[in-house]
């Protein structure tokens, strides 16, 4: 680490990636992950982490597939308890734990949420949806999370329901049930924290790099800048490729769901300070969710339906999802959400295992599951944002054992991220808020940034807290490579079209002439 507080080895730029990829067909590496989301970053990092060499590419951009449009929740396993998947359950709220303990408290924080008991709620409906969330809570004792940083359930009267969510119908609402969930600043930057302390540990993290050929030895890779191949010799493989899986190592079969979310502007809402379950009428223990981001925005979402046909780049949300998203929120709402209050819409596509039993892909298990190809692919598939650092332990341990390699124990469950540090610290930071909740013991970095230049200080569009300062330091640390990378995965500009427009001159900007910074390598 330099005297600014930046550690060099971390630090992902194009002249790092054209450096590294030269390097890569002179030496065959331990592990050659295939994937960069989640689960594929934390798999290299991993594999870094326990001593391997390691190289890891994608096709475009670190959390270019699903990894870039869930929740952003880090969710203890509610819902996968009341199916009975209480194993599933534990798992997630043990890794909730972990993010929000020791690797990522600067990225995940606590979240409020409002379940608002309206008429279409019955009281048999409010007593099994209380107890769910007392046995949420005892999964939390389960994975010694304190409760400084994650309170418990309790009933809310009609006024404080009301307080906390001022759109609801006033009209027959009985009060509502506050339970406490794990909220990620943004799952795109968790993805690139990983990567960046992956590369910390040596890992080659190589974008814009597509395996054209896949075996157990090691991939054909075409640098997508270039149109160069290469042939990249591995002692083992990890397929991380998420629901482009199967396309890589036959045998591997998926059936995709699509999860559709909606993009409001906060006013939509009237200043709505705790996301809310709303129960989808006549579905039970289904809910949407609304979810506000503390940047002047709120997610809604979101759908499970079956994506049928071939894996596009970027899935589509369909009118009919969000038609449906929006009938179930104004089921609850005092005044409806208009179509045309729908600022963008994102869906992603879950990858999950096909066991060939037919039925609603909501009914299929989110367990993962790790599978070996008869010519030795590791390919893992299944799970959820939530559990990435399990399932990249659990590819990291296949190929160790099946290839014989010399690696320590897994030690991600305590290794922090890039910006992390205990809550006490983050908040005696010498840097705004929000810097400190996307960065952590960087964004002090970011502010000296800014001091040097203050242009970089200004609000990249009108009404959006997104400054010039994160589009320069995504390009001088984060690896971003183009106005994409900038705008829809390190800061997510790009979720609303408009916005994105805007931000179009001052990323194309930042690319052309990268500000410096003194101590940066």
């Amino acid at each position: 680490m330099n005297a600014a507080g930046l550690d060099p080895r971390s630090s992902l730029n194009a002249a790092r990636r054209e450096r590294e990829l030269a390097e890569l067909p002179g030496e065959a590496v331990d592990v050659l992950v295939v994937g960069l989301g989640a689960t594929g970053a934390g798999a290299a990092l991993d594999a870094a982490s326990r001593g391997l060499s390691v190289a890891a590419v994608d096709a475009h951009d670190l959390a270019f597939g699903t990894s870039r449009w869930s929740s952003k929740l880090i969710h203890g396993g509610l819902r996968y308890l009341a199916s009975g998947q209480v194993d599933v359950a534990h798992e997630s709220a043990v890794e909730r734990g972990a993010l929000m303990l020791r690797t990522a408290p600067h990225l995940v924080r606590a979240l409020p949420f409002v379940l608002p008991l309206t008429p279409l709620v019955s009281r048999s409906q409010a007593l099994l949806a209380g107890g769910g969330m007392r046995a949420g809570d005892l999964l939390r004792l389960a994975a010694r999370t304190p409760r400084s940083v994650l309170p418990g359930p309790r009933r809310l009267s009609a006024v404080e329901t009301l307080r906390l969510a001022p759109a609801l119908r006033p009209h027959g609402l009985r009060g509502g049930l506050l339970s406490w969930d794990g909220q990620l600043a943004d799952d795109a930057r968790l993805v690139t924290a990983l990567a960046r302390t992956a590369a910390g540990h040596g890992a080659r993290i190589l974008t814009r790099c597509r395996a054209v050929g896949l075996t157990g030895d090691g991939a054909l890779v075409r640098d997508e800048l270039t149109g160069r191949e290469i042939t990249v010799r591995a002692r083992a493989v990890v397929n991380a490729a998420g629901v482009w899986a199967g396309g890589l190592v036959d045998g591997v079969r998926l059936r995709p769901s699509r999860g559709t979310h909606l993009v409001l502007r906060a006013e939509a809402l009237r200043g709505l300070t705790a996301a809310m379950h709303v129960p989808i009428p006549g579905a039970g223990n289904r809910f949407v969710l609304v979810l506000p981001q503390g940047d002047g925005r709120v997610y809604v979402g979101l759908t499970d339906e079956p994506a049928e046909g071939p894996v596009p780049d970027v899935p589509e949300p369909t009118e009919g999802e969000i038609g449906f998203l929006l009938d179930v929120l104004d089921s609850a709402l005092d005044v409806p959400v208009r179509r045309a209050d729908v600022a963008g819409a994102y869906a992603g596509l879950r990858p999950l295992l096909d066991l060939g039993h037919g039925g609603d892909t909501a009914d299929i298990s989110r367990r993962h599951a790790v599978l070996t190809s008869p010519d030795g692919v590791v390919t893992i598939v299944g799970g959820k944002l939530t559990t990435y650092r399990r399932m990249a332990e659990d590819a990291v341990d296949a190929v160790v054992r099946a290839r014989g390699l010399h690696a320590g124990p897994c030690r991600t469950a305590r290794l922090p991220l890039v910006g992390a540090a205990p809550r006490s610290r983050l908040d005696a930071l010498d840097a705004p808020a929000r810097l400190v909740q996307r960065y952590g013991t960087e964004a002090p970095l970011l502010a000296a940034l800014g001091r040097q230049d203050p242009a970089l200080l200004e609000p990249v569009v009108p009404g959006l807290p997104v400054t010039g300062v994160e589009l320069a330091w995504g390009v001088l640390h984060e690896g971003a490579l183009d106005a994409g990378d900038l705008l829809d995965r390190r800061t997510r500009i790009g979720l609303v079209a408009a916005d994105r427009e805007a931000a179009l001159p001052a990323a194309r900007a930042l690319l052309a002439t990268p500000p410096g910074l003194t101590g940066a390598p």
